[in-house]
C-alpha cells in the first residue's frame, strides 16, 4: 500500500477527478496496471501451469484445513471492539463535526490502507451517520461483512441478514478514500432501489450515488459512472466495458499500445468512453454472477438486416425431416445435438435438392444441427418465454426473463421461426469477454452471497477471492421437515397441494412454493385453482409486480408460487400473528442443478431469527434425475412399482449423484468458455486487434 514511487505516472490517462486519480494510484500501488488504457484496470496476466497447480492445491487442500476461518473470526471480534470503543466519541458529535471527524481519517487511510485503527474509527462514524440519516444502525455482523469486503473477500452472509446495508458501509468507506466504486447487483430494479435508498447516507459525507439501467441514454450513462458510488447490474457494467473496448477499436490492443508508447503517445487524449475505471467492485449475489452466469461469454453484437433469413426456414425444414436416433443423437450432458453419419448422408441429399439453400455441406451441417437443437433442446416456458411477440431468454438461476439477451449464430432466429414469430436481424459479434476475465480486471474485487461455500475452491482459483462466512445475527429457528420423493410428477403435485392446503388454509401460515420452470409453476397453479386455493404466481411471465409479490409473501394464509428466488432483493416480512403460527413454510418441488439454488429458496424461511419450516417434495421423473442419472432413477421407479415413495437414503444418493454430475459438467463448461476466450484473446492480440 505504501509503495507510491512512479505509480501516479502509470495511471496518468485516468478519466476521473484528480482527487480520485491520486487515491486510486496510492491505494493500488502494489498492483500492475494495464498500460495505456483510458482508465485504470488490472493488467491481465495468464497464469502458468505451476501457478494454476499451486492455486488448486491451496484452495482445494490447504486453505480448508489451516484454520484461516478461526483466525478471521478472532480478528473480527477485535475489530468490533475497536468500533464500539470509538462509538461514544462519534455519538457526542453533531452532524458537521461527525463528517469532519470521518474525513480527518482519510489521509491515514490513503497512506496506509484500511488498517484496523483508522478503519474502526471510520466505521464507527459511518455507523453513527447511518443511524441518523436512515434510522438504521449496522449490526456487528454487517460491520464484519463490510470490513472483509474492503479486504477483497467474498463474504457468505445468510439471506435476510442485510447484505445491502453492509455493502453500503464498505462502499462509503472506499468512496471517501477516493476510489470509484461499483456496487454490482443482479438486476436494474435493485440497482435503482439501492442507489436511491442509501443516497442519504452517502450525501451525509458529500458523496453521490447513481444507478445504471438498461435503456439509459449514453450521456446519462456516462454521468452515472462519474458518481462516487455507481449501482448497476453485472450485465450492464460488462457490456459498457465491451462498448468502450469496441469504441477504442484496434487502438486498445497490446501491439498498438506498444507502438503508442514508443511514439510517446500514451498520454494522448483517449477516445470517448463511458466507464472511468475498473477500480473497486462489490458484487452482490456473487456466486450467481461468478458461477451460474459464467458458462457462456458475453457478446456485444449489432443487428445486420442485410443478411438473408432463408437459411433459417430451410434449416428448420431439413431438421424436421431428420429422425432420431438414426440421423441425430441428443447429447444432454453438453446440451447439443450431433448428427450421425446416416444423418449427414441424408442432409447431403436434401441439400442437393435445393442447391441455393446452403453454399456447402459444412454450412448446411452447422445450420441443421442448430435447428435440431432449437426443435428438441430449447423448450418454451423453460428456456424461454414469449412476450410481446418476442423470445425472452429465461435465466435458470433466478427465474427471470432477460429481454436484452439473445442466442448467437442464428439460434435465436431459429427459435423465433419455430414459434412462428417475426424474425429479428442476424447478429454480428463486435466484442466478447467472459465474466471470469472481466471481473479479474478490477483492481480490487469483493463479493457477497448467501450461498458460496459450495463453490469456494472454484471462486478462489478463478477470481483469487477467499470465501469467509459471517455468523448469523440471531440464531436460526428454521426446521427442516426433510424430503420426499414420489414415483411421478402427478403424485408430487398432489402432495404439494395437500401441503399448501394444510399449512395455508387450515393453519393460516404463508406458504412459498418454489418451482424450477415456468411450465411447472403454471401446472401447479392449475392444480391449486382446481382445489379453490387462492394464490399468486411469480415467474418470467409475471415479474413486473415482483417486489410487491415477494414483500407480501409473508402475510397470513398467502400462497406464492415462484420460479427460483435468487437475487430477489426483498425480504419476506411475516405478517401479524404469523410467527405464532410457525412462520413461513417453504416447499421445494424439484431439485436444481446446484445445491446452492436449493439453499437460496430455503433461505427465504426463518430470516433474522423468525420461525419457519421447509420441505422438499420431488418426483423420480424430474428432469434432473432422468437426465443425469437415468439408470438409477429408472431402477428406483421400477422398485417403487408406480406407487408409493422412495426411501430417503435412496433419495439422498439420487440427489448427490445427479447434482454432482450436473455441477461437474457446468464447471467443465465454464472452464471451456474461459479457455476459448483466452485463445481468441491471444489470437486477436497477435493480429494487433482489440477484443
Amino acid at each position: 500500500m505504501s509503495e507510491l514511487n512512479g505509480l501516479e505516472r502509470s495511471v496518468a490517462p485516468l478519466v476521473a477527478p484528480p482527487r480520485q486519480a491520486r487515491a486510486a494510484a496510492r491505494w493500488f500501488a502494489g498492483h500492475e496496471l494495464a498500460p495505456g488504457r483510458p482508465y485504470p484496470e488490472r493488467r491481465e496476466a495468464e497464469p502458468g501451469a505451476g501457478d494454476r497447480f499451486a492455486a488448486r492445491l491451496w484452495h482445494h487442500c490447504v486453505s480448508p484445513v489451516v484454520g484461516a476461518a478461526v483466525v478471521r473470526r478472532t480478528r473480527a471480534r477485535r475489530f468490533i471492539r475497536r468500533v464500539d470503543a470509538a462509538a461514544a466519541h462519534c455519538a457526542a458529535l453533531d452532524d458537521a463535526a461527525l463528517a469532519r471527524y470521518a474525513f480527518s481519517l482519510v489521509p491515514t487511510l490513503r497512506r496506509d490502507g484500511f488498517r484496523v485503527a483508522a478503519g474502526a474509527c471510520l466505521f464507527a462514524a459511518i455507523r453513527e451517520a447511518g443511524a441518523r440519516t436512515m434510522g438504521m444502525r449496522h449490526y456487528d455482523t454487517q460491520l464484519v461483512t463490510a470490513w472483509w469486503l474492503l479486504q477483497g473477500m467474498l463474504v457468505e452472509m445468510a439471506t435476510g441478514e442485510g447484505k445491502s446495508y453492509a455493502a453500503a458501509l464498505a462502499a462509503t468507506s472506499a468512496a471517501m478514500v477516493g476510489l470509484p466504486v461499483h456496487v454490482i447487483t443482479v438486476n436494474d430494479y435493485l440497482a435503482a432501489r439501492d442507489a436511491a435508498h442509501f443516497a442519504p447516507l452517502y450525501a451525509f459525507f458529500g458523496l453521490r450515488s447513481a444507478a445504471v439501467a438498461n435503456g439509459l441514454e449514453p450521456a446519462a450513462r456516462t454521468a452515472a459512472y462519474t458518481a462516487d458510488i455507481t449501482y448497476a447490474s453485472n450485465s450492464e457494467v460488462a457490456f459498457d466495458y465491451l462498448r468502450d473496448r469496441a469504441a477504442l477499436g484496434d487502438s486498445a490492443s497490446p501491439m498498438h499500445l506498444a507502438v503508442r508508447a514508443v511514439r510517446g503517445a500514451v498520454g494522448a487524449a483517449p477516445p470517448r468512453v463511458v466507464l472511468r475505471g475498473l477500480v473497486f467492485a462489490i458484487v452482490d449475489e456473487a456466486d450467481s454472477v461468478f458461477i451460474d452466469e459464467a458458462r457462456t461469454p458475453l457478446l456485444l453484437a449489432r443487428t445486420r438486416d442485410d443478411q438473408p433469413q432463408a437459411p433459417v426456414v430451410t434449416a428448420l425444414e431439413m431438421a424436421s425431416q431428420m429422425h432420431a436416433p438414426s440421423d441425430y443423437v441428443i447429447d444432454a450432458d453438453h446440451h447439443c445435438v450431433r448428427m450421425t453419419r446416416t444423418g449427414l448422408e441424408r442432409l447431403e441429399q436434401l441439400n442437393a435438392g435445393d442447391a441455393a439453400a446452403f453454399p456447402s455441406l459444412r454450412s448446411a451441417h452447422e445450420w441443421v444441427e442448430r435447428a435440431l437443437a432449437a426443435l428438441h433442446l430449447y423448450k418454451c416456458d423453460e428456456h424461454y418465454v414469449i412476450a410481446d411477440g418476442k423470445i425472452h431468454i429465461v435465466d435458470e438461476s433466478t427465474g427471470r426473463a432477460m429481454p436484452d439477451r439473445s442466442w448467437e449464430r442464428g439460434l435465436h432466429q431459429l427459435i423465433e421461426c419455430k414459434e412462428g414469430l417475426a424474425l429479428t436481424g442476424a447478429r454480428e459479434t463486435m466484442a466478447r469477454i467472459t465474466y471470469q476475465r472481466f471481473f479479474r480486471r478490477y483492481l480490487k474485487l469483493a463479493g457477497m452471497s448467501g450461498t458460496a461455500t459450495e463453490v469456494a475452491s472454484e471462486i478462489g482459483i478463478t477470481y483469487g477471492l477467499s470465501v469467509a462466512r459471517v455468523p448469523l445475527h440471531r440464531p436460526c429457528r428454521r426446521r427442516d421437515r426433510g424430503a420426499q420423493c414420489f414415483a411421478d410428477a402427478d403424485a408430487r403435485w398432489a402432495a404439494v397441494v395437500e401441503a399448501v392446503q394444510r399449512e395455508a388454509v387450515q393453519n393460516g401460515r404463508p406458504v412459498l412454493v418454489g418451482t424450477r420452470t415456468v411450465k411447472a409453476s403454471e401446472r401447479l397453479s392449475a392444480c391449486l385453482r382446481e382445489r379453490g386455493i387462492a394464490h399468486v404466481v411469480l415467474n418470467a411471465r409475471h415479474d413486473r409486480e415482483e417486489q410487491d409479490i415477494v414483500a407480501r409473501a409473508g402475510e397470513s394464509g398467502r400462497v406464492t408460487v415462484a420460479t427460483n428466488m435468487a437475487g430477489r432483493g426483498t425480504d419476506i416480512a411475516l405478517g401479524e400473528g404469523v410467527a405464532e403460527r410457525g412462520g413461513l413454510h417453504v416447499v421445494l418441488t424439484e431439485y436444481h442443478e446446484s445445491r446452492r439454488i436449493d439453499r437460496q429458496l430455503f433461505g427465504r424461511s426463518a430470516r433474522q431469527g423468525d420461525p419457519g419450516t421447509v420441505e422438499a417434495l420431488v418426483a423420480l421423473d424430474d428432469e434432473l434425475f432422468t437426465r443425469e442419472v437415468p439408470r438409477l432413477s429408472a431402477w428406483l421407479a421400477r422398485r417403487a412399482g408406480g406407487v408409493g415413495r422412495v426411501a430417503r437414503p435412496w433419495l439422498a444418493l439420487l440427489r448427490y449423484l445427479a447434482q454432482g454430475h450436473a455441477e461437474a459438467r457446468n464447471r467443465d463448461q465454464r472452464e471451456a468458455a474461459l479457455e476459448q476466450d483466452r485463445r481468441l484473446a491471444r489470437a486477436l492480440a497477435f493480429a494487433g486487434r482489440g477484443e
